[in-house]
């Protein structure tokens, strides 16, 4: 599989952007010598017929919602058409050449066991963060995520930092000082850098991936995948409670329900809740939970609105905030605001299907002892999966390239089990679609009457 090499280096500049800290690398376009060389390997793996052009069941619904997208801004800035389609090409390309281009189990588990060391490094690195000492950092006025520089003092407030050697007119922010030049935000919260700056963003990627070392350790049971398996337990847990995202720590709990429900039945649950006390009792509450909770009710609610006002189109993709002061924090509010409910029912859709596919395979193959590892990547996927629809509930995720990148692994799955069992077939039949049209009215309905008794 020649694509392979070029998708698991496109894996790791998505997920870590190496260039953004090894400045030396911003003059090589590490982005598009990846995707030539994964699009190059493609070519050549159907060239020598080790892959075939069978269309994922997702591919029509992705390229479904990214016209409606497109659509919808041309509606309303046509200027912009370029730029978005630009923007699309990114988490596009991930998700096609991870749900054209790989097609055995082999390729499927080099994928997951990147995303899962990925995922690891990432949690070290956190963790690290989570036990640094605070620092003063001079705040670029042009970011817009808090980030600064490191200026070599310690503190322990803002007001440490604004005295001394500070320089004048600059403003400054206290924080832990981690690897990589990455720093913490709002007084300890640990964070990555790039698309996964934000601790919410980052708890809900790393839980995601903490299924495939469930699955890696049901494929072999040994010494070596089970300490695997403890150790991204350990590091992912640790990492998650530090990012002080509540959404992460849901989505962290949700993906271990769905193993503890597969093996111990609804008692699995109420294992889950009761481990889970400890977790949520320690985090406590954030000094700036309360204010967050009320501008997150605030741009959902004006979201519906939107929705209201615009219900076919939208506002046009990319457009929410030149109607309100932040995104919707909603990525479902954010699809009907931007998109109108023909684009929230398209984005439901790419929601929905996931869970029909992996669940066709569990049920399909649940007697066959020849097709475990359909059975157990199907089952590590649902758990991602899961993970995912919750933790995007609470973050603007709808464009973001590591929702498509699972997307891809999705349609992997499908593939590596087709290659197998040419009589797979799993798509939207008419009374799933009319149960998707149900959950986003009911969805609609919910999240508009919560907001409008919350906000005053």
């Amino acid at each position: 599989m020649f694509a392979i090499p070029g998708l698991v280096v496109l894996l790791v500049q998505a997920y870590l952007r190496p260039q953004e800290y090894f400045l030396q690398l911003q003059a090589v376009p590490l982005l598009y010598l990846f995707l030539a060389l994964a699009l190059f390997g493609l070519a050549v793996d159907l060239k020598l017929r080790h892959t075939q052009l069978v269309a994922s069941p997702l591919l029509g619904w992705v390229l479904a919602f990214v016209g409606w997208s497109l659509f919808t801004l041309a509606l309303r800035l046509p200027s912009g058409l370029q730029t978005a389609a630009t923007d699309f090409m990114i988490p596009f390309t991930f998700f096609f050449l991870a749900s054209q281009g790989v097609q055995s189990f082999r390729a499927l588990a080099v994928v997951a066991g990147t995303v899962l060391v990925i995922g690891l490094f990432l949690a070290f690195v956190g963790v690290h963060q989570g036990v640094a000492p605070f620092g003063c950092f001079k705040l670029d006025p042009d970011a817009r995520d808090a980030s600064g520089s490191y200026d070599g003092r310690s503190c322990t407030n803002e007001a440490e930092c604004a005295g001394g050697d500070a320089e004048p007119d600059a403003d400054y922010a206290c924080e832990r000082v981690g690897l990589l030049g990455t720093s913490s935000v709002g007084g300890g919260r640990v964070r990555y850098r790039g698309a996964l700056n934000d601790p919410n963003e980052l708890a809900l990627t790393l839980a995601a991936g903490l299924p495939f070392a469930f699955a890696f350790f049901e494929r072999k049971r040994s010494a070596g995948r089970l300490l695997l398996l403890g150790l991204t337990l350990a590091l992912v847990g640790v990492c998650v409670f530090l990012t002080g995202s509540r959404g992460g720590q849901l989505v962290f709990l949700a993906v271990l329900a769905v193993y503890f429900v597969k093996r111990y039945g609804p008692r699995g649950l109420a294992i889950v809740l009761v481990c889970a006390a400890p977790m949520l009792a320690l985090s406590g509450g954030r000094s700036d939970a309360d204010a967050s909770s009320e501008e997150r009710l605030e741009m959902l609610r004006s979201a519906m609105e939107l929705l209201r006002w615009y219900p076919f189109r939208g506002v046009g993709y990319a457009q929410i905030m030149e109607y309100q002061a932040l995104t919707a924090h909603n990525s479902y509010a954010l699809a009907g605001a931007e998109l109108g409910f023909p684009g929230l029912v398209l984005f439901t859709c790419l929601i929905y299907l996931p869970f029909k596919i992996v669940g066709t395979i569990e049920r399909r193959y649940a007697d066959d002892g020849s097709a475990s590892v359909a059975r157990t990547w199907a089952t590590a996927i649902r758990a991602s999966m899961t993970g995912m629809t919750i933790g995007i509930f609470f973050l603007s995720f709808c464009y973001h390239q590591i929702l498509w990148i699972y997307w891809g692994i999705v349609g992997a799955l499908y593939q590596a089990t087709k290659a197998h069992d040419p009589k797979l077939e799993v798509s939207l039949d008419r009374k799933d679609f009319v149960r998707i049209i149900l959950i986003d009215v009911a969805l609609v309905f919910v999240m508009t009457a919560y907001t409008s008794l919350k906000v005053k």
